[in-house]
């Protein structure tokens, strides 16, 4: 995967110095003891009007793009970082308040950048953030033109008195998508202004599928229950996502299985849940897939204005062989909302969900389900039968 033509740009950019075009990226860290953190700027070695392609999630996703093609662009980007605490978000210096101001811009941004060493060839993988290329130490920083920044953004960003949770939720009803929100908060501009602070980019990941989740669930609590019973499927980089939707109130549950002799913590299958009251902890065994994929499912709900017990099950082959980050479990449950399958019966829908793993997977789900919590409760008798 780290052949020579993936670092060909990296191999001759100045080992000193750095003109370049932010997506805009910033990356904040969470390997130094805390409250300290990295923040890194994140830049391919040149000035380019595709700068923005670098960190294009769901671009990448809509356009099918493979996981060679992603680590090229990831490895391509260089983090140019430096070390501050997490509380100086509120009163941001030097660098940090460029770097804030370079988040919050809608375009890719012109910067300048001087190295106190020289750049480390390296490539960051991890299951939560998306794969970085070379890391190096900043010496200088400035912002060559200055950031576009949505007056949307200005304005949650300048009321103190505003509370992180409902900035996010006012924001992505005006459809920032998910990498946005994400850098928004963990860089520290979102909150009452006491509370601001820096949030490590995999925590901030989190924290933002969970909060609109919630939000969206709140939402869909009022909704008529749908009418049918429904399988929705796709496969994205080796991820397949089959999702049962049950006509009754909001549950969630997900299983995610290897199916390619992999495991996770010595184990092949991990499982969540949740009732319609939500989650007191946060999950176990599944980590941010579980509130990525429960974050597009529930949009789609919201859109269909239907509630329903959703179950789904996560296949993971080989195919999928980087880890490139939540972001691929949103985008591929994403993916799977757009392809429906309608049945009129609770048995028709398990049958034909089998069956389509069967022959897509080789595989027989027949024990996940005998564990799900959802089909059971689905099962029990409603007290609307007796009427």
């Amino acid at each position: 995967m780290h052949t020579s033509e993936t670092y060909f740009k990296i191999q001759n950019v100045s080992r000193e110095q750095l003109a370049s075009t932010s997506p805009p990226s910033v990356f904040i860290g969470s390997k130094l003891p805390y409250p300290r953190v990295n923040v890194g700027i994140l830049a391919p070695p040149e000035k380019t009007e595709n700068a923005w392609l670098y960190d294009a999630q769901r671009y990448w996703a809509e356009q099918n793009f493979e996981i060679p093609n992603i680590v090229k662009l990831r490895s391509n980007l260089i983090n140019s970082r430096f070390q501050t605490e997490v509380r100086e978000a509120r009163t941001a210096k030097k660098f940090l308040e460029l770097a804030q101001e370079l988040g919050m811009a809608a375009k890719p941004t012109n910067i300048d950048i001087t190295f106190k060493k020289k750049i480390r060839i390296n490539t960051d993988f991890d299951t939560i953030n998306l794969p970085m290329g070379p890391t190096a130490t900043l010496k200088t920083f400035q912002l060559a033109e200055n950031p576009k920044i949505p007056n949307k953004v200005e304005k949650v960003v300048s009321d103190t008195d505003l509370k992180a949770g409902p900035a996010l939720n006012y924001l992505s009803d005006q459809n920032f998508d998910e990498k946005t929100l994400t850098q928004l908060l963990s860089i520290g501009v979102l909150g009452l202004k006491k509370d601001r602070k820096l949030v490590p980019t995999r925590f901030a990941i989190t924290a933002v599928d969970d909060t609109i989740g919630k939000a969206l669930i709140e939402n869909i609590q009022d909704y008529k229950i749908l009418e049918d019973y429904k399988l929705f499927y796709a496969n994205y980089l080796g991820n397949n996502y089959f999702i049962l939707c049950f006509p009754d109130i909001f549950q969630y549950e997900l299983f995610e299985t290897y199916v390619s002799g992999q495991t996770w913590e010595n184990k092949t299958t991990m499982h969540d849940y949740e009732s319609l009251y939500g989650r007191k902890d946060y999950v176990k065994e599944t980590a941010g897939g579980y509130y990525a994929a429960r974050l597009s499912i529930l949009q789609k709900l919201d859109n269909m204005k239907r509630q329903a017990s959703v179950l789904v099950l996560r296949f993971i082959t080989s195919e999928y062989s980087t880890p490139l980050g939540v972001f691929v479990c949103r985008e591929a449950t994403r993916k799977a909302m757009q392809t429906e399958l309608s049945f009129a019966s609770k048995e028709e829908l398990i049958k034909n969900t089998k069956e389509l793993i069967k022959q897509r997977l080789k595989y027989d789900c027949s024990s996940l389900l005998k564990q799900s919590q959802v089909l059971e409760n689905v099962a029990q008798p409603k007290l609307t039968q007796f009427f």
